[in-house]
């Protein structure tokens, strides 16, 4: 990699984490740490080395996949929806699942999922987003957010993690609820932020779907 393609920030002291993602670039280097934003076709990703930890900023073709930390899912064997104590409406166990990164800054991320209509499929959601000055908010977004018509959804709050199914503009709310979630019609599953603005918008919300 050229060494104009990584530019080094300010010392994080986070520590290596179970959950660490690993950026893998293409000439075979694996970098573990966690991604913080995909933006202007730059990946800016906080690398940990020990105890310490610094911000590098790489060159998007430079980069030929990144695999997400897992030791943040939600665990079925003893969370609710384990057989033992199972809540009505919990998610059924041997559905298939897909993780992804749903980045603040695009509008619709296509989840490579085609749904049948009245499908009934279920999310977990983690992360957090900057999508203001001082304002920063998780998949549930923005506590008590006013009503603002030019959002995607008026009536949820702002900078919540969405969905929709093909090009339909029938919206739905995801959130950070776990909750079964029925499918009115079929198509192409797409997951996007509840905001007006994205050009402002840094970090990412990392999902697992299951359908």
């Amino acid at each position: 990699m050229k060494r104009t393609s990584i530019i080094f920030g300010a010392v994080l002291m986070l520590g290596i984490t179970l959950n660490a993602d690993t950026l893998i670039l293409r000439d075979g280097r694996r970098v573990q740490g966690q991604l913080i934003s995909v933006q202007n076709n730059t990946i800016e990703f906080v690398q940990q080395e020990f105890n310490s930890s610094r911000v590098v900023r790489v060159d998007r073709d430079q980069v030929s996949g990144i695999e997400f930390g897992r030791s943040d899912r939600y665990d079925p064997q003893y969370g609710r929806n384990s057989n033992q104590n199972q809540e009505p409406g919990a998610r059924p166990r041997g559905m298939r699942e897909k993780q992804m990164m749903v980045v603040a800054n695009v509008p619709w991320t296509d989840t490579g999922i085609d749904l049948n209509g009245g499908q009934t499929i279920y999310f977990e959601s983690v992360g957090e987003i900057r999508w203001g000055p001082n304002r920063r908010a998780g998949p549930g977004g923005e506590a008590n957010s006013p009503n603002n018509p030019a959002r995607p959804m008026p009536n949820r709050p702002g900078a919540s993690l969405i969905g929709r199914v093909g090009n339909s503009i029938d919206y739905f709310y995801i959130g950070d609820d776990r909750g079964g979630i029925r499918m009115r019609g079929a198509g192409r599953l797409f997951l996007g932020i509840n905001d007006d603005n994205l050009q402002d918008n840094t970090g990412y919300f990392r999902v697992i779907v299951y359908y």
